[in-house]
């Protein structure tokens, strides 16, 4: 793990971020229209926004229980010793229904966000997979009963 730079972004690309937040298929024609630049001006400050690693792609919002996966469940992973958790996030990496993975400080080595279709679905992932990776002492599960809010940092 290493520590990420901060870097320095002007008025406009906080603007340009700010529009992209609401709704990053908005047309770079129409960022320059609100930001009243150009649309080569958009273009450049995308790509550079892009190469620092700031816009890191966009992504597709889906209603999961729409697409029957109805259980969104948090697991806290306690290892069996720090050493393991490398080859750990390795294979925690390697299950579809994880979705998100952090490492993080507190009762748990590691915390994830676990989408699955139903109860005995989320089970038999438990029992069967995440359970079974050597080095994972044991789990602790957390279901999500709503998501009220769901959103990126306001900039």
């Amino acid at each position: 793990m290493t520590a990420q730079s901060t870097v320095s972004l002007d008025e406009l690309d906080l603007q340009i971020l700010d529009i992209l937040i609401k709704d990053a298929r908005t047309p770079y024609l129409e960022i320059a229209r609100v930001c009243h630049v150009s649309g080569g001006t958009i273009h450049v400050r995308m790509k550079k926004m892009e190469d620092l690693g700031i816009i890191k792609g966009t992504k597709v919002l889906l209603d999961m229980p729409k697409l029957g996966y109805d259980v969104c469940s948090f697991v806290g992973v306690h290892l069996d010793k720090s050493s393991s958790f490398d080859e750990v996030v390795k294979e925690l990496a390697k299950i579809n229904e994880i979705v998100e993975l952090h490492y993080t400080t507190g009762d748990y080595s590691i915390f994830t966000k676990v989408i699955c279709k139903n109860i005995s679905h989320l089970q038999d992932l438990l029992l069967n997979n995440i359970n079974m990776i050597p080095g994972i002492q044991k789990t602790d599960t957390f279901i999500s009963l709503s998501q009220p809010l769901y959103r990126n940092i306001k900039l």
